[in-house]
């Protein structure tokens, strides 16, 4: 069984080296493993925003169980932004596409999108200590209105950002 799978390993590897001399092949492999990665971030990073949604669907529940009825029609504003963030990186085509889009992409290029890839998991951390902010406010019954209009903005803000990654997108190609 071991010799079976070397032999099937070294035979992808030469598969691997006569594509490799094929022209424009090389470019065409980099740029699905591009897209590839593309992908899985935006899975892996949808992930981390659904569970900041969750955590804000319950922090908006002891809202109401504290007697802030009056701000849930906030919270449901802020849950509505944030919800379309998340389903424009859920739903977002791949971000590298084309066959000769390896030759389009330079280092330059690549180095835009990696900024907006990074931010999208800064985003994720944002959602976090505002959520918190939110949750320690309930408690101490501050401004929680206040709070609501912060989280709503950087709901708007995410929009923004990844509006203009997709913006970056459409320059590259």
């Amino acid at each position: 069984m071991t010799d079976l799978y070397e032999r099937i390993i070294s035979q992808r590897q030469g598969l691997e080296r006569i594509f490799s001399s094929i022209p424009g092949f090389r470019g065409y492999a980099e740029m699905n493993a591009r897209r590839e990665a593309d992908r899985m971030l935006r899975e892996h990073v949808v992930h981390l925003l659904k569970l900041q949604m969750t955590r804000l669907v319950n922090v908006e529940k002891k809202l109401m169980s504290t007697g802030g009825l009056a701000s849930v029609g906030k919270t449901r504003s802020a849950k509505t932004q944030f919800q379309i963030f998340i389903d424009k990186v859920n739903t977002a085509a791949p971000g590298y596409s084309g066959f000769y889009a390896a030759e389009k992409i330079g280092p330059e290029e690549l180095e835009r999108i990696y900024a907006f890839d990074a931010a999208l998991i800064e985003y994720v951390d944002k959602f976090k200590t505002a959520i918190d902010g939110l949750g320690e406010v309930i408690l101490t019954e501050g401004d929680v209105d206040s709070k609501i209009g912060e989280l709503e903005s950087l709901a708007q803000e995410a929009v923004s950002a990844f509006d203009m990654r997709e913006n970056v997108l459409r320059e590259i190609y």
